[in-house]
């Protein structure tokens, strides 16, 4: 693979991964691409721009308004060049900056401007990165289908270790390659039914019974699934998200109406993931008008959910069927004497509480299968959802024979 004769427009912003760039330039160059090079006010004080048109051989952009272009709009024809467009590193400020669609500098004004397709490579301290505000405009930038490359997860400059490093230049050199390489995708023609979300059990018209789930790890596994081919179909829960694009939704809110739904649409799924946490218990009895605060105590009456993913993983053998376990503790114990009590092909299995996976940027699993294991460590949800996804996909083509059987 090469990128002879593509047109990529690398933009640095202010972070210390700055210096990465210019191997990054030679990568590129070398891989048969033509490289521009624009510099935010900050990268320049990382690395200088003399450095980068040095790797190039084109001078190095840095100026909004540059009068030595042709009318003061060199930054239009910039962006008409560009045909990809690689930001390494990109920093949560200039992140934040895309997505607020400013024009304050000349990179964001070139993203602003250009049709060609955006890559970013973050690069911040690991908490800026797991912060709330850094995470939605992450999502923000992935439904606007910008790549977001990284970031990977290690020791950084200031002394901390987390995600937040930016990705090595050879990966990012490899992302690049792998954007324009004609994909096999291993899911092609693969139907999946995905549960997210949490349900709400009514108490009365105005209170229910619910969880912490907030549904960001089973969206995430929906996007990695269609992004690995699948045909998905999300039976979600309420949640507090956007629908991801090109798959079919399904929105239910109790868990008799998820277990409903599931059980018309697995008649066309090859693999069930059952990523959401259904209630365990309802109550016996609805009441039709509010409970009114009468009495010091109250007693609820409650029974036992019909366990969806038992129900259908044995009652539908042809199934691939993968399991979530979110535990306090034995993680590992539970997960495999899951897997075993309801017939499944796999269970991923992760720590709950103490800040740990829900409503959390990221999250760690622990993967088993009959006669297998492996760890999947923490890093950001989506990222880890693309992992998986990948692990799924490896075990149901292990799993399928080429007759279809099992």
């Amino acid at each position: 693979m090469t990128l002879q004769g593509k047109q990529i427009l690398l933009g640095i912003s202010g972070g210390i991964a700055a210096y990465k760039a210019a191997e990054l330039t030679r990568l590129l160059i070398k891989a048969g691409a033509s490289v521009r090079v624009c510099m935010t006010e900050g990268a320049c004080e990382f690395i200088t721009p003399l450095t980068l048109q040095a790797l190039s051989g084109h001078p190095v952009h840095t100026t909004l308004l540059d009068p030595a272009a042709e009318a003061g709009m060199g930054h239009i024809a910039l962006a008409r060049w560009a045909e990809h467009i690689l930001i390494a590193p990109a920093t949560a400020d200039l992140i934040a900056r895309l997505v607020a669609g400013m024009a304050d500098d000349l990179l964001s004004t070139l993203c602003l401007a250009s049709a060609a397709p955006v890559s970013l490579a973050p690069a911040m301290n690991q908490q800026m990165w797991k912060h709330p505000a850094t995470q939605q405009n992450i999502q923000t930038l992935q439904q606007r289908d910008v790549r977001i490359l990284g970031p990977d997860q290690g020791a950084q400059a200031c002394g901390d270790i987390g995600p937040g490093r930016m990705l090595e230049p050879t990966a990012l050199l490899q992302a690049i390659l792998d954007f324009y390489q004609p994909k096999a995708l291993p899911l092609a023609g693969c139907k999946i039914l995905i549960t997210a979300g949490p349900t709400r059990e009514p108490i009365d018209p105005v209170r229910f019974i619910t969880n912490r789930s907030s549904g960001k790890m089973g969206y995430a596994v929906v996007e990695a699934a269609r992004d690995l081919g699948a045909e998905v179909t999300l039976v979600s829960g309420p949640v507090n998200l956007t629908a991801p694009k090109n798959i079919q939704h399904i929105a239910v809110e109790t868990a008799q109406q998820m277990l409903e739904a599931c059980q018309a649409a697995v008649q066309h799924a090859d693999i069930f993931i059952a990523t959401a946490a259904v209630a365990d218990y309802t109550p016996a009895a609805v009441a039709t008008q509010k409970i009114k605060k009468s009495a010091n105590e109250i007693s609820l009456a409650l029974t036992k959910t019909t366990d969806i993913l038992a129900t259908l993983s044995l009652a539908n053998p042809q199934l691939f069927s993968v399991g979530f376990a979110a535990e306090t503790n034995d993680v590992l114990t539970y997960a495999r004497s899951k897997l075993e009590r309801k017939g499944l092909q796999m269970v991923a299995a992760n720590l709950v509480g103490e800040g740990k996976a829900f409503d959390q940027a990221t999250n760690a699993l622990e993967v088993v299968w009959p006669g297998g294991s492996t760890s999947l460590p923490e890093m950001d949800k989506q990222q880890l959802a693309h992992e998986l996804m990948k692990l799924i996909s490896a075990r149901y083509h292990t799993w399928k024979q080429p007759d279809g059987t099992h």
